[in-house]
């Protein structure tokens, strides 16, 4: 498979861009999307490194001075140090458990049904998370990510490690993680950017070292597109959705998830759609 063509590139770049912050799946979307634009296998992969690296430096633009702060003052600042130190904790298990076992759930789960399922499941945890957090509303604990202890970041991590099953969602399973252990929607979704470059770096640098044979200087241009794309759809998207969970709950992503996972999984069993 070449590069992608130039719609193929945007389509992509704006899914990766719009989904990677929201609890709906980002690498679920691009399974599907992928899939219905005919656009698959291992170079498409490899697109998938670009434009992850495009929402990547959305949130490091975005919180560009927290991040100085926090390389800044690791050597006198305990706040610093606290953050960095609670990035490594919680991006430790996603990590090791991708390396040893990332390679078995491509090949058996990176299908539009399985992450179609994997969309309604995640979605019932989402309503239950949400009504919990509601009926329990002195369940918080830390309402600010500075609060956060290496044992919530932890947590959080074990968390995120559900992600690695495709469908569920890396930002929704930090998310709604982070809620069920105690953490605020704000709080929890923040952090949740915040893990996101750790996490994304080293998953991106992992698959480029790995398939660097597939990559030519022909790809530039509709890489760079997506890149660029992605980039500018992410950082609309992570400026919104601060604005939305000050005032609002997550269960309308939940119950597109489920619309959206059911919509997959009857198109497949109807032989309406022929998924790849």
């Amino acid at each position: 498979m070449e590069s992608p063509d130039l719609f193929t590139a945007i389509a992509l770049g704006i899914v990766e861009g719009l989904t990677e912050f929201l609890p709906i799946s980002s690498t679920g979307h691009l399974i599907i999307a992928g899939s219905l634009l005919g656009y698959v296998g291992d170079h498409a992969k490899v697109f998938e490194i670009a434009i992850q690296s495009g929402a990547m430096l959305a949130v490091v633009w975005e919180y560009r001075r927290r991040f100085g702060h926090a390389i800044a003052g690791l050597g006198t600042d305990p706040a610093a140090r606290r953050f960095a130190q609670n990035l490594l904790v919680a991006f430790v298990p996603a990590a090791a458990l991708g390396y040893l076992f990332g390679k078995h759930i491509k090949a058996l789960l990176f299908h539009p049904v399985p992450v179609a399922v994997a969309f309604v499941v995640g979605a019932l945890v989402i309503l239950w998370a949400e009504r919990r957090q509601k009926a329990r509303p002195d369940s918080v604990r830390v309402t600010d990510v500075d609060a956060m202890t290496w044992r919530d970041a932890l947590k959080v991590g074990l968390a995120q490690a559900f992600a690695l099953i495709p469908g569920t969602s890396r930002s929704g399973a930090t998310i709604i993680g982070g809620m069920l252990f105690g953490l605020s929607r704000k709080a929890a979704t923040e952090f949740s950017f915040f893990l996101a470059v750790p996490t994304l770096v080293a998953a991106g640098a992992y698959s480029l070292w790995k398939d660097r044979a597939l990559l030519s200087t022909n790809d530039l241009p509709m890489f760079a597109t997506g890149f660029v794309v992605s980039f500018v759809s992410a950082l609309l998207c992570i400026r919104w959705l601060i604005r939305y969970v000050s005032r609002h709950d997550f269960v309308p992503f939940a119950w597109y998830r489920i619309v959206f996972g059911l919509a997959v999984i009857a198109s497949a069993y109807s032989g309406l759609v022929s998924w790849h």
